[in-house]
């Protein structure tokens, strides 16, 4: 059994128009929501083997909090540049080159492209937005990761901050 939660990073802050996107920090009710939704998972008994993130600071600042929550070290998160401003294809890539050790994944990213892959794996429904620090647990079944593929893989569980906090 394989597991992949996509985690889009917590809301970030707009206030300085002269920033690069690359650059932008969280806001308050970023660095509010990325600590509780990483608590939530936790509690739930989860337990990742990899950390996988976007180098853009908004991303990378919601992957500390939760490698925080998971008590993994920061230098321990593999920044990944290949998901900032990816399209779903070069998403799927990269999940299907993850090491095979690691059954238990998080990646951090952002929108529209984790709600376009979200949706590649939903069933009988739709996920019209996955929110700023929105979590998307994808299952499979799948003996390695290339071929964690829809056949195989299902959204089972979507944890949003105003639903859950």
């Amino acid at each position: 059994m394989r597991t992949l939660y996509l985690i889009r990073h917590a809301k970030s802050s707009w206030g300085n128009p002269g920033l690069r996107d690359h650059d932008r920090p969280l806001n308050e009710r970023g660095l509010h929501d990325a600590p509780k939704m990483a608590q939530l998972l936790v509690e739930q008994g989860i337990k990742p083997d990899l950390l996988v993130s976007s180098p853009a600071k908004r991303a990378l600042t919601t992957a500390f909090f939760f490698a925080d929550a998971f008590k993994v070290e920061p230098v321990e998160v593999l920044r990944e540049p290949n998901i900032y401003e990816a399209f779903p294809q070069e998403i799927l890539r990269i999940i299907s080159e993850l090491p095979e050790s690691a059954t238990t994944v998080m990646i951090f990213g952002h929108n529209p492209t984790f709600t376009e892959v979200a949706n590649q794996f939903i069933e009988n429904d739709f996920i019209e937005n996955v929110p700023t620090c929105g979590v998307v647990k994808i299952t499979s079944s799948a003996p390695s990761w290339r071929e964690f593929y829809e056949g195989n893989s299902k959204v089972a569980a979507c944890y949003f901050p105003k639903e859950v906090l």
